[in-house]
């Protein structure tokens, strides 16, 4: 056993294999080629001198060995993060930055007002904000890209620990004169009989509606994608398709482009968003503030 063969990165790959269940799933999370991945494994093997894990057609299985070094990797990554939590604690005043990835409904909703109360609140801590859909948020934040992350709920977190953050409501988006227009709600049943626009397929808004539609024993008639709500409401302005988005994001257009917004009944259209990190308390300091910061601008919201 040679011991001083290990190290973190070894370490954090076999934390993504083990959760994502496989090594190339585990090796696309990390962003290197399975073969580095694979090579990572035999070594971390040779280091401890035994197997960690039987790899079969669908995955991996764990050996005893493995569920112990999965055990203690886990301890060592968390360990790691504590410390550097406390490392910032000891720097005088609060200042840093922090590395916060986020979906576009947070970032076109709610996050724009928050974050710039909370510059103006504490000048000194620098927001690295970067916008991307909720599968990344996940990878950036399990392979430390990111401190931490706001995600839509029902995408696969392999792990890591989540707290509530806000709430939004998804409606139907349809033009002037549309069939459905005279009405005040539809199920997506009925939606669904038309043309779609929609965000790409990787993002958390067309996943639910590729589920909603395998549900309603039918097939999503996909006539467009775009990258961004605006896009989205100007196709469905033109005659495209019709949209789902969130409330809050499709209002400011009703009136500049003749839009209608239907409810959507379904238990599906009421999304939370989530915080998502390894671990919260082992956070930088400036990472904690802002999270407790867009928590109470979240209990506001819903008082008034």
């Amino acid at each position: 056993m040679n011991l001083h063969r290990l190290d973190f990165t070894s370490l954090l790959l076999f934390t993504l294999i083990v959760r994502s269940g496989s090594i190339s799933s585990g090796a696309k999370q990390a962003h290197i080629s399975l073969a580095s991945a694979s090579k990572r494994m035999s070594v971390l093997e040779a280091a401890i001198g035994t197997e960690t894990f039987e790899r079969h057609s669908r995955g991996i299985k764990l050996t005893p060995a493995g569920q112990a070094l999965y055990r203690h990797a886990q301890r060592i990554l968390g360990d790691v993060d504590l410390l550097l939590a406390d490392l910032s604690d000891y720097v005088e005043g609060v200042m840093g930055v922090v590395r916060l990835w986020a979906n576009t409904s947070a970032i076109t909703q709610f996050l724009p007002g928050d974050i710039a109360s909370f510059i103006a609140a504490h000048p000194t801590i620098r927001i690295e904000l970067e916008e991307q859909n909720s599968g990344e948020v996940v990878r950036a934040v399990l392979d430390g890209e990111a401190d931490f992350g706001i995600l839509a709920d029902r995408i696969p977190t392999y792990g890591l620990e989540t707290l509530p953050y806000r709430q939004d409501k998804l409606v139907l988006v349809v033009p002037a004169g549309h069939p459905l227009g005279r009405k005040r709600a539809v199920s997506f049943d009925q939606a669904a009989d038309y043309e779609f626009v929609s965000l790409p397929r990787a993002t958390s808004l067309a996943q639910r509606l590729d589920l909603a539609t395998s549900a309603a024993g039918k097939r999503l008639k996909l006539r467009i994608q775009v990258r961004s709500f605006d896009a989205m409401c100007q196709m469905v302005a033109a005659g495209l398709g019709v949209a789902v988005l969130p409330d809050a994001a499709v209002s400011p257009h009703l009136r500049s482009m003749g839009l209608r917004k239907l409810e959507l009944n379904e238990e599906w259209a009421t999304r939370e968003l989530l915080f998502c990190a390894r671990d919260f308390r082992a956070l930088p300091k400036p990472a904690r503030l802002l999270i407790q910061f867009l928590q109470t601008a979240s209990s506001n919201s819903y008082r008034n």
